[in-house]
C-alpha cells in the first residue's frame, strides 16, 4: 500500500510540474487505464474457467494466491519451506 502511495504521490507532482509548465501530459486518459484494468482482469478468465471445468473449488484462498497479484502487481504472499536440516525458510 505504501509503494502505491508513493507512485501516486509522485504522479500528482509530475502532474503539477506539467501543468505549471503548461504542457499537456503524456499519460493516457482514464478510459485507456480502465481498458488495461480490463485486460488485468480479463486474463484471470481461463484459469477460473480450467479451474472450473477441472471441477477444483473455486475459493477465496485460491482467487487471493492466484489472481490477485496478477491483476495488482503485488508478489504472492510468502510460503515458509524447510532446507534439508528442517529449518524453516522464507521464499
Amino acid at each position: 500500500m505504501k509503494t502505491w502511495l508513493v507512485s501516486l504521490a509522485v504522479g500528482l507532482l509530475a502532474g503539477a510540474l506539467y501543468a505549471a509548465a503548461d504542457i499537456h501530459s503524456p499519460a493516457p486518459p482514464v478510459i485507456a487505464l480502465l481498458g488495461l484494468f480490463g485486460m488485468l482482469v480479463g486474463e484471470q478468465i481461463i484459469p477460473i474457467a480450467r479451474r472450473l471445468f477441472s471441477r477444483q473449488p473455486l475459493t477465496l484462498a485460491w482467487f487471493r494466491h492466484e489472481c490477485v497479484p496478477k491483476i495488482s502487481g503485488t508478489p504472492p504472499p510468502a510460503v515458509a519451506t524447510s532446507d534439508a536440516e528442517g529449518r524453516k525458510l522464507q521464499r
